[in-house]
């Protein structure tokens, strides 16, 4: 064998042999971030800052687009909570939930977007707020959870004072399915526009309504006290067109994260278990 075709020889190795572990590290990474996205250690997990601009994008996809132009948005600072990003004129506030409170859990793949109305921001909105403070000054998840209770006991957060709404017309969102607060493993990501109508203190039984579950396709009671709910889901129709007409951000978001990312064959009204 001739040093050209012995040297020929040797490049053809060492170039099978890069690319072969070019596709090695590929493929770890990837199984890496599958593992992570997938939820293995979302519990008590620091949360992480969206792009701002992708985040605004999701915090007004709770509206219908003719309120967006002139909404509130608040982004969050995971360490230090919610601030405004932009100013608005119409009384809608809108931003990402990443922390439900009621179930004494940090995890890191919670996301629900909604807007307030006044009323809402006032009320409900401010607990919230305050919820993301907590977590970013660094109180334990379980603290966090009896501190909220102990203010709704000493009146320092109360019922609203008139009828409003709340919207979450978003086309898709990451949350809890189960309303038992142990469930912490419940969280799915599904598409659910609905809007939620304040009832302080009414429960089912008060205006006849079905339990939940089921919790379609009928108006239900939602988390019964001073900051209770009406829920109303849209229509099926209706809910396919969000997500049809919200397809570059739902795309965006499943760019950004796989757990963001909504089957294509999930039924508009899943049900919670």
């Amino acid at each position: 064998m001739t040093n050209k075709l012995r040297n020929s020889t040797r490049r053809r190795i060492f170039t099978c042999l890069l690319f072969l572990a070019a596709v090695v590290l590929a493929l770890a990474h990837s199984q890496a971030r599958a593992q992570g996205e997938a939820g293995t250690n979302v519990h008590g997990s620091v949360l992480e800052r969206m792009p701002k601009a992708l985040e605004v994008r999701y915090a007004l996809s709770a509206l219908p687009p003719a309120l967006r132009e002139k909404a509130a948005v608040y982004v969050l600072d995971p360490a230090k909570g919610y601030v405004l990003e932009r100013a608005g004129s119409n009384g809608q506030s809108c931003f990402v939930q990443r922390t439900e409170w009621k179930f004494g859990d940090y995890r890191s793949d919670v996301y629900a977007p909604m807007c307030y109305d006044e009323t809402g921001a006032k009320n409900q909105m401010k607990v919230l707020f305050d919820v993301a403070a907590l977590r970013a000054e660094g109180m334990p998840a379980e603290a966090m959870k009896k501190e909220i209770e102990a203010r709704f006991r000493n009146g320092v957060y109360r019922a609203p004072n008139r009828p409003g709404f709340s919207y979450m017309t978003e086309p898709l969102m990451r949350t809890y399915m189960s309303l038992d607060p142990k469930d912490k493993d419940s969280v799915m990501t599904m598409s659910m526009p609905h809007v939620m109508y304040y009832a302080p203190n009414i429960t089912s039984s008060d205006v006849g309504a079905l339990p939940c579950p089921p919790c379609a396709p009928y108006p239900f009671v939602f988390e019964p006290g001073p900051h209770g709910y009406v829920i109303q889901r849209l229509g099926d129709q209706e809910s396919a067109k969000i997500v049809a007409d919200e397809a570059p951000l739902v795309n965006d978001l499943c760019s950004y994260r796989s757990v963001l990312c909504l089957a294509s064959h999930q039924s508009p009204h899943p049900q919670s278990k």
